[in-house]
């Protein structure tokens, strides 16, 4: 011990900063579960799955009268409203496009929004997979073993027999 003193003290200055940075760990961890909690709780969950699901009825209500919006959008309105002006027309024409780019957008999210209550089966046939995966895996471990332990047998089963051949005369001898 008397002959080290340097190493021992080096040994301990590591241990404490691995000690320091575990702690650092542990206090990232539970910032970030501090942070997350809200959004994790069953209560909030349950709280924003019911928003969702009112907002998912608005947008599915908003997307049966998609068909009289865009009539009515494409609709020639001459005689109904007020004329525009020849140089708004480019403009008009950017918001229909718009309006129709929206409407397409807002499909695509209620498909997103609907596909929510699938998740926890498709999260359970993952987990289904994940272990089969790993069934198959240990069994492909077990047979390359034994492929190697009968490529060894057969390595040693040759070697024995050229050994054995080469011990035998055939009579061929000079002397």
């Amino acid at each position: 011990m008397s002959c080290f003193p340097k190493f021992s003290e080096m040994e301990k200055m590591v241990n404490m900063e691995a000690e320091i940075n575990e702690i650092k760990l542990k206090i990232e961890m539970m910032q970030l579960e501090n942070e997350t909690a809200d959004i994790t709780h069953p209560f909030y969950l349950g709280k924003k799955c019911e928003i969702l699901q009112d907002m998912n009825r608005h947008l599915e209500a908003i997307l049966k009268e998609k068909r009289d919006l865009r009539k009515r959008l494409i609709k020639h309105r001459c005689e109904e409203s007020l004329p525009i002006e020849a140089t708004f027309h480019r403009c008009i024409v950017e918001l229909l496009a718009e309006a129709v780019t929206f409407i397409e957008k807002l499909e695509s999210h209620l498909q997103s929004v609907r596909s929510i209550p699938q998740v926890p089966h498709m999260m359970s046939n993952m987990d289904t997979t994940l272990s089969k995966t790993k069934v198959l895996m240990i069994e492909l471990e077990e047979l390359t073993e034994q492929i190697l332990k009968w490529e060894e047998l057969q390595k040693e089963v040759y070697s024995n027999s050229v050994c054995n051949t080469a011990d035998l005369d055939f009579g061929l001898s000079l002397a």
